[in-house]
């Protein structure tokens, strides 16, 4: 079974999508294997973020992802990394497709509603970080 490392972001929870974006998952047959509401340090962020610290949209990014808690949740399934990308959608939300959590629910580029591993050795690295 594969891991995937997501969370919904502080614009997803302020909006009270925690429990869309959770059944999502779970209609997907995915488990949830840990979960947790919590506001991340400045310290996590930036390990989180470690390859974008350098550009000129990280400290904006960092504010944003600081700005309140994010529901931190260990997801397991088959192949799950690639369901979640297919569910999550692209990151520009001016082009996700209607019927992925992007596409449904996402604001701007910054305020997406989630994060998603990107592959298993992210998903390793994103869980040890969290959990």
């Amino acid at each position: 079974m594969e891991q995937s490392l997501v969370f919904i972001k502080p614009d997803g929870v302020e909006r009270g999508l925690v429990g869309e974006v959770l059944s999502r998952f779970e209609k997907r047959m995915i488990q949830v294997k840990r979960a947790e509401l919590r506001q991340l340090t400045p310290e996590e962020v930036d390990s989180h973020y470690e390859e974008h610290v350098s550009k000129p949209f990280y400290p904006s990014l960092k504010e944003y992802i600081l700005s309140g808690p994010v529901f931190l949740m260990v997801l397991e399934a088959e192949n799950v990394i690639s369901i979640i990308r297919t569910m999550v959608g692209v990151t520009n939300s001016a082009e996700a497709a209607p019927g992925t959590i992007r596409g449904d629910f996402a604001l701007t580029m910054q305020n997406n509603i989630v994060h998603a591993s990107d592959s298993p050795e992210s998903a390793q690295r994103e869980i040890s970080n969290f959990f």
